[in-house]
């Protein structure tokens, strides 16, 4: 049986190990992008200089060929779901017995005048990096659009070559509609005071020049000289190669709980999948790096005869607002749900804060955020699972600590804060050993 992937990202290459894992078929991964498997998210690290593109790919060269697994870079151009067939952009046919379309997505783009002119793009795939590149030079300011992680990271990168970075963020703080007030806020310093100008309430109206960007308009007619545009206002399933086709798509490619299309023998992984059912607590729409691992792993399984439904677990996420480490797991709504109460430490000079969200009646603790504080995934996730009371959470929160030896230790802040606020009784940590003080 010959098995064809499109798309070589983290779904996609996934799935190829865990087939080959399990089986004998033939596989086939295709991409137009790159020849071989890399970290999407090192992209940042190559422009500044922290990594070469040989230093992003996961596997050595030769492991591919040792796994038996094919690798073609080319960009398919149509699929006959009819015939089980494929159209290169250099009119080759290439036949499948199953497909996998692990598409991706791509930068949203609102219908701005300008938008595809020379210099304004996203910075999502390799080609984005080559442009930028290509055109670094030439850039002394410029100016992203959106208030994400993909915007402060590109922000973030023009800063690191010294051109003047310009975020254009059209709520009131920055990702606002993601973050509650207090996580915002710390975000909008983090911006700050790193050297990046964060212009909040300020949208794009058209971005102005001939062939190639010379200046955006703001909505309020503010014009502003630029030489890059970066197009980071959230990103949406890649499906321009099956749009005209009998495939159901919504605002994804519609799946199964097995990620099966209305397309026999046709699945569908990662970024470009809508949900038909999504499991409880989960989005429809989830573009996150470790949930096309999981589809990649859960796809494999169905396909070679162990029928088995998607399951990603407990919720959880995590970034860095350029030197601001964010883990978030669970849910923590920009705003407490009814019958939800939060408890929230922030340090009064540190760049620390803890949030526990949890149920009003029952105590049972439905979701953390934490900044600054690395937490262990397997801690948390047990706890949530578990339905973990927010006093047994707050009185072993050591436990989930995951910062490296000798750091400093916040629990008994922590707890002093949370017993004062609540009229809890939670005992303080015993002080132990030479170095004592640095963990308080």
């Amino acid at each position: 049986m010959k098995i064809v992937i499109i798309g070589n990202g983290i779904s996609g290459i996934t799935a190829a190990r865990h087939i080959r894992k399990q089986s004998e078929h033939e596989i086939l991964v295709i991409s137009g992008e790159t020849e071989h498997f890399f970290s999407r998210t090192a992209l940042m690290y190559i422009y500044m200089g922290h990594m070469q593109y040989e230093n992003t790919k996961p596997y050595e060269d030769w492991f591919w060929e040792k796994n038996r697994i094919d690798l073609k870079k080319t960009w398919i151009e149509s699929v006959d779901f009819d015939k089980k067939s494929l159209q290169t952009s250099d009119n080759e046919i290439i036949p499948y017995d199953k497909l996998i379309l692990a598409l991706g997505s791509k930068p949203n783009k609102f219908g701005w005048k300008g938008q595809d002119l020379e210099g304004v793009h996203g910075m999502y795939s390799f080609q984005d990096l080559e442009k930028l590149e290509n055109r670094s030079k030439k850039i002394k300011t410029g100016v992203i659009v959106g208030g994400g992680l993909i915007g402060i990271e590109l922000a973030e990168m023009l800063h690191s070559r010294g051109q003047h970075a310009i975020l254009l963020v059209r709520e009131n703080s920055f990702w606002d509609n993601v973050l509650p007030k207090e996580e915002s806020e710390m975000v909008n310093e983090q911006i700050r005071k790193n050297g990046i100008e964060l212009r909040l309430e300020q949208e794009l109206g058209e971005i102005l020049g001939s062939s190639e960007v010379e200046a955006i308009k703001t909505k309020s007619g503010e014009v502003i000289d630029c030489e890059f545009v970066g197009l980071t206002a959230g990103v949406s399933p890649q499906m321009e190669l099956i749009k005209n086709t009998k495939l159901e798509t919504d605002r994804g490619i519609c799946v199964n709980e097995y990620l099966e299309t209305s397309i026999k023998d046709v699945y569908a992984i990662g970024d470009c999948v809508q949900h038909r059912n999504p499991p409880s607590g989960r989005r429809n729409l989830e573009q996150i790096w470790y949930t096309g691992r999981i589809m990649g792993r859960t796809v494999a399984s169905t396909i070679c005869n162990k029928r088995e439904k998607y399951n990603p677990g407990v919720f959880f996420n995590s970034a860095k607002f350029i030197d601001l480490e964010y883990q978030t797991y669970g849910k923590i709504p920009v705003k407490p749900d009814e019958g939800t109460s939060t408890f929230c430490w922030q340090h009064l000079k540190d760049e620390k804060l803890v949030r526990i969200n949890y149920e009003t009646e029952t105590g049972k603790v439905t979701g953390v955020n934490t900044f600054g504080i690395r937490m262990r995934h397997e801690v948390w996730n047990d706890w949530l699972k578990s339905k973990a009371t927010i006093q047994n959470v707050i009185e072993h929160l050591n436990k989930a600590n995951f910062d490296p030896e000798f750091y400093k230790r916040y629990e008994n802040e922590i707890i002093t804060a949370y017993n004062s606020e609540t009229g809890s009784s939670v005992p303080l940590r015993k002080k132990k050993g030479l170095f004592a003080s640095l963990f308080s």
